[in-house]
């Protein structure tokens, strides 16, 4: 390749140095790179030099993609010491290292090695992204001095190797970035960085393991869903000096693999086609991927409504706690192991089988050796295969708890055999005489009930039998407020359609006084609402933990005979939606007015978020479920379903995906994971339509067939964004404080959930306005017509919508 120079003079130390401006993949000894010079690959495919990341003025060296846009990063030189000016200068010292120093010669990064090297070493950037250095240019081989793919930072790319090597102490594993804008070492890693018999991934968030692969069976990693393609198969590679994973560099498309700095671990492939980065798969991908998440003893099992189960043999650790929903407590033995008194195995099929420091391995026995050299050990409590390849062999035992274990319809997936006492066993002609009693007992309990159902409704109409008692459907157990059903009938005027103010899927609502004086809405469950009776329960345990004022009062709630009710403050200024969707009553919303509503619903998301006793994702936050007192401070309300996440928990997924169409986050509709950055694109939604007062879905405009919020990224593109703002906002208002509110909606819709703001990081936006914000990223779903991703998307799934909402059915 040519090499274009020019003589510069640039004093260093005692000798001129020449500069390098042309496209090139070597740097000499002789010559220096600047900051705005770059190195690229042979084959233009990876591109060195300095960079900023978005947001952020400080300069880094690293390697991206040549020609990608956006940037991709994909090693950083300085992680942990910035320049904070554009006077970096790279060049190779007389010891053979290289050096990044500024214009004062102080060093920022060095390659540190200790071998020392003649004048004649060279830097050369490969088109495998690694950056070398090597004794001469025209040497062959891979004899190299240093490399960059020996110092990994947050991306994985073909050709690196993750694992450790024994000889030089090496150990190679992604980190994240602290931040979007700060590529200093983050609180996550991934990669083998721990001893053991067994190969697996690991996913830590500092000294707290968060996720495992499960261990390399043969088939692939017994606790992910991760099918080998052209695209994307790992080389496994165990000597007796190294033990590492490789991508092989012949794979025909660019992919990488990148652990982000909110705790994710994404696998990527370029489509040179849509020239965009496609998603192969992200981990961890539910909650029973959430290290330890049934604690010890127990299995997940995603599709599952009560998700952890106790392993056959054992119980739960704390009763009382699985008997109101927490299960992360884990279960212990009935009885202690007993090996004199024919104890024996209880096979478990298709699981991620369980992780544990004390193990034991052979790669060569059979399984029915396996559970003979088990069996010789008291304190053996389980047995697998190794490998399940063919018709598997090998052997892992384990000896005590055994923590982590999930159920997993995959290919890789392994069957574990767990000791039990010899009253835990029974033939499978035993096992399918107790299910069929237990069907029929189920069927006759339910017969009995339909028929109470039936004699109860007719003693009801001809007014005979005893006064209506509370039952056991599931709610009498909440510690509410109780208020009788005479009381709330005259409160509501015996639910008169006077006194009805609104109406949806669980019933209708009804406004009323009690004797104090105070007025109340009631919630009034129909009696034909299965549905409704769940996400009612749900709303109740929720609500009631929950203490702000940006949310709605839940006072408390009557359960007599067949009705189910609760009563709320009233909201004399009824819903959000009534205003900003009605061109008469539009105009009562001051700018002021619309700013302290958007920041009354980040202060209750963030509550939610953060600072409550539970950790709520909302999943339905739309204008109709933000109430407004008499002062027109917003309250977030309908909690129907919602779901609580434990402190550590960021992510889950659920294949029963509902909500409402133009609020639901992209992840969220062809996924079905959610967290609270998918609250947090919903709540982008809410304040462009606030700011404009159109609705995301009506939208409609003469010269495009975007949605609201394609409309407002095309404005914003053009430098056009106060076009964007409701014309009957009559009063001056500050443009700068409406287009920042407008920058925060866009920034809040981002496509990628982890581009998305935090709540805590809208409030600090919308409370600081002399702070520069990043650009907005193409928000999700921002065209309703034309073929993009929202139809492209769907079009994979079963859906069922109306105006309301949309409920996609997907299969596991």
């Amino acid at each position: 390749m040519e090499v274009i120079v020019k003589f510069a003079f640039l004093y260093y130390g005692t000798s001129f140095v020449i500069s390098l401006v042309g496209a090139t993949d070597v740097l000499t000894p002789s010559e220096s790179m600047t900051d705005g010079l770059t190195l690229v690959s042979a084959r233009e495919v990876f591109e060195f030099g300095f960079f900023s990341p978005p947001s952020s003025k400080n300069r880094y060296l690293g390697i991206w993609y040549y020609g990608i846009n956006p940037q991709s990063i994909v090693w950083v030189a300085n992680r942990n010491s910035s320049l904070n000016d554009s006077s970096g200068v790279v060049n190779i010292v007389k010891d053979g290292n290289l050096v990044l120093q500024d214009g004062t010669k102080r060093i920022f990064w060095s390659t540190d090695i200790q071998e020392k090297s003649s004048n004649g070493t060279v830097l050369q950037l490969l088109d495998s992204g690694n950056l070398v250095l090597r004794h001469d240019y025209n040497e062959n081989g891979e004899r190299y001095i240093w490399q960059s793919f020996d110092h990994i930072t947050d991306n994985w790319l073909a050709g690196m190797r993750i694992g450790r090597d024994s000889r030089t102490g090496l150990i190679r594993n992604l980190t994240s970035w602290k931040s979007p804008d700060d590529p200093s070492p983050g609180e996550f890693t991934y990669g083998i960085n721990r001893p053991g018999p067994t190969l697996e991934f690991l996913l830590w968030k500092g000294n707290s393991l968060e996720f495992r692969t499960g261990p390399y069976n043969g088939a692939g990693f017994s606790g992910v869903i991760i099918i080998p393609t052209p695209s994307f198969h790992l080389n496994v590679i165990v000597s007796t000096n190294e033990v590492y994973y490789e991508v092989p560099e012949s794979i025909p498309t660019l992919t990488r693999t990148v652990v982000s700095y909110s705790g994710e671990v994404h696998r990527y492939v370029w489509n040179s086609s849509s020239l965009e980065w496609l998603l192969l798969y992200s981990i961890p991908i539910d909650a029973c991927d959430n290290y330890g998440h049934c604690g010890a003893n127990s299995i997940c099992t995603i599709n599952d409504p009560f998700r952890c189960n106790c392993l056959t043999g054992y119980i739960p650790k704390s009763p009382q706690d699985w008997g109101i929903g927490i299960r992360s407590n884990g279960c212990v033995r009935k009885l202690p192991l007993n090996c004199s008194q024919g104890e024996g195995f209880v096979e478990v099929k298709g699981v991620k089988i369980p992780d544990h420091w004390i193990y034991w391995k052979n790669t060569t026995i059979t399984l029915k050796e396996c559970r003979e050299e088990c069996l010789k050990n008291c304190s053996c409590t389980a047995y697998a295969n190794s490998n399940v390849s063919g018709r598997g062999s090998g052997c892992l035992l384990w000896y005590g708890d055994l923590i982590d274990i999930r159920i997993l319809e995959t290919l890789s997936a392994q069957n574990l055999y767990i000791r039990v006492e010899a009253q835990d066993l029974g033939s499978k002609k035993k096992k399918q005489v107790i299910l069929v009693i237990m069907l029929c007992s189920i069927a006759l309990a339910v017969l009995v009930f339909v028929c109470s159902i039936i004699l109860l409704k007719r003693a009801q109409k001809k007014g005979v039998g005893k006064k209506p008692q509370p039952d056991s459907r599931g709610m009498e157990d909440l510690e509410l407020p109780t208020f009788e059903m005479i009381s709330i009938a005259r409160a509501t005027n015996n639910f008169s359609e006077s006194n009805k103010i609104g109406e949806g899927g669980f019933g209708s609502v009804y406004k009323g006084a009690i004797p104090t004086g105070q007025e109340i809405a009631v919630k009034r469950l129909s009696l034909d609402s299965n549905q409704g009776l769940v996400e009612l329960k749900n709303e109740v345990i929720l609500i009631s933990k929950l203490q702000h004022r940006n949310l709605v009062k839940l006072l408390g709630c009557c359960i007599q005979g067949e009705e189910r009710m609760l009563i709320y403050e009233f909201m004399p200024s009824k819903s959000l939606d009534n205003y900003i969707y009605d061109s008469t009553r539009r105009k009562l919303l001051t700018w002021t007015r619309r700013f302290d509503i958007i920041v009354g619903i980040a202060r209750g998301l963030l509550y939610l978020h953060r600072d409550s006793r539970l950790r709520i994702i909302h999943r339905d936050l739309k204008a109709s479920n933000i109430l407004l007192d008499s002062e027109m401070n917003p309250k977030i309300s309908d909690f129907g379903i919602a779901r609580a996440f434990r402190g550590d928990q960021s992510l889950e997924k659920t294949t029963r995906v509902i909500g409402t169409h133009g609020y639901m986050s992209p992840e969220y509709v062809i996924n079905g994971l959610y967290s609270t950055k998918s609250d947090v694109f919903s709540f982008g939604v809410l304040v462009l339509e606030i700011v404009s007062g159109r609705k995301n879905r009506d939208f409609s405009h003469p010269d495009h067939n975007h949605n609201l919020l394609g409309h407002a990224w095309k404005l914003w593109r053009e430098g056009n964004a106060s076009q964007l703002i409701d014309e009957l906002i009559e009063e001056p208002y500050p443009m700068s404080d409406v287009e920042r509110c407008i920058q925060v909606g866009l920034l809040s819709v981002q496509r990628h959930p982890e581009d998305r703001p935090s709540m805590s990081t809208v409030l600090s936006m919308l409370d600081s306005p002399n702070t520069m914000l990043p650009q907005p990223k193409q928000p999700g779903f921002y065209s309703e017509m034309s073929g993009n991703e929202t139809e492209d998307s769907l079009d994979k799934e079963k859906t069922i919508t109306n105006d309301l909402s949309i409920t996609l059915l997907e299969g596991r």
